[in-house]
């Protein structure tokens, strides 16, 4: 039987191929989305759901659009 994916794994998944793919570490992100890096990490394996406004920090702190990042966990998840 096939797992899956919940939204917290997506957007984590998605979070650190952004995030790596920039080259940052989550120390640069969270510092430049005004976050703590603890809590980039909780997001990147799964364990915290971001709010609008993380989202929108995130994306910022990425050079991304939030839509951009909400796309990539849509496919990521089937929809």
């Amino acid at each position: 039987m096939k797992r899956r994916v919940t939204v917290e794994q997506a957007f984590g998944a998605v979070l650190r191929e952004l995030r790596t793919g920039t080259g940052k570490t989550q120390e640069t992100v969270a510092l430049d989305a005004g976050l703590d890096r603890t809590f980039i990490s909780m997001l990147e394996r799964g364990l915290r759901q971001p709010t609008l406004e993380t989202v929108l920090s995130l994306s910022r702190a990425l050079g991304v659009t939030a839509s951009k990042i909400v796309e990539k966990v849509e496919t990521l998840l089937g929809n």
